[in-house]
């Protein structure tokens, strides 16, 4: 959690200040304990297949959301592949410099 001291300085307390490997450790053995007591949960492959559908079905639905995720997806590809031409290109162009 984040909180606002009367400075205006951002702090955060609890477990979003702690180390994130102690808060794996934390999550870690929550876990083990629900599994112990019989609390958790674990998927069966055709209950994962159905939620990722159910959850795939419910996004689709809006058209506009849809077309957005394809646009960014397909600008991050772009840059992605212009990085590597560049990179490419600055390569060569120091393999020359080097003869």
């Amino acid at each position: 959690m984040t909180t606002i001291d009367t400075d205006g300085l951002k702090r955060t307390r609890g477990f979003a200040s702690m180390d994130p490997n102690r808060q794996r450790a934390i999550a870690s053995r929550g876990g083990k304990a629900a599994h112990a007591q019989g609390r958790a949960h674990e998927f069966t492959v055709e209950e994962a297949r159905s939620a990722g559908r159910k959850g795939g079905n419910a996004v689709s639905r809006d058209r506009a959301h849809m077309a957005a995720i394809g646009r960014a997806g397909g600008q991050a590809g772009g840059r992605i592949r212009a990085a590597q031409v560049r990179e490419t290109k600055q390569m060569k162009e120091s393999d020359r410099a080097a003869e």
